[in-house]
């Protein structure tokens, strides 16, 4: 079930010799095929790509959102790193200025989170994944002021699509929390992506009791 309790404040970090430290083990890391590394909550986290269910999930996603945004000043993007304060990740989807070019890092390895405008989360079938998008991320996402974070996640109950809003940077949190289970339409409060509307046609039908 998504974690709707009051996050703790981030452990104490050893400065900035840390996070550098981090960066250079992240940047200097060769993943097998199909891998990808992240940065949260001070440790690289690697995980394998999502199965065909996850996958099919963020390609029906990003189609749609896609073509919500068409012609306006927005984009869904995904498969790029989002860099926040020595933490780096790589959201399943977000939408960003279609100009993204003054968000670029420095280093061009990534575009800045103050880039972001919503982001998405699909949650993975195993537990270690699950924890990082339902209590990491909705924390780091929190702390980087990203306005609306999105978790659909077919393994709370019987599938839930939670729409977290008013970000709380200070206590790596959300004050508007909705949740809904699968098969009940949820529409984006704000933002770019302001009246999207996710459907049993992205999450599959309600479930039935077991």
């Amino acid at each position: 079930m998504t974690d709707t309790r009051p996050a703790p404040p981030r452990p104490p970090e050893n400065g900035p010799a840390l996070e550098e430290v981090l960066r250079q083990a992240w940047e200097s890391m060769e993943l097998p095929e199909n891998y990808r590394a992240e940065i949260i909550e001070g440790a690289i986290e690697v995980s394998p790509t999502g199965r065909y269910a996850h996958s099919q999930t963020v390609f029906l996603l990003h189609e749609a959102l896609g073509g919500f945004l068409k012609g306006g000043d927005f984009a869904a993007r995904n498969d790029t790193n989002v860099v926040h304060a020595g933490c780096v990740w790589v959201p399943d989807l977000f939408v960003v200025p279609r100009d993204t070019e003054r968000y670029v890092t420095a280093d061009g390895v990534g575009i800045t989170a103050t880039a972001v405008r919503l982001v998405v989360g699909v949650v993975s079938p195993d537990g270690p994944r699950q924890e990082r998008d339902r209590v990491k991320k909705r924390h780091e996402y929190a702390r980087a002021a990203i306005p609306v974070y999105v978790v659909i996640d077919a393994y709370d109950d019987r599938g839930t699509v939670t729409v977290l809003t008013e970000p709380r940077p200070d206590r790596a949190d959300w004050v508007g929390v909705h949740r809904v289970p699968y098969g009940t339409e949820v529409t984006v409060p704000e933002g770019p992506a302001k009246g999207f509307v996710i459907t049993e046609a992205i999450t599959g039908p309600a479930r039935a009791t077991q």
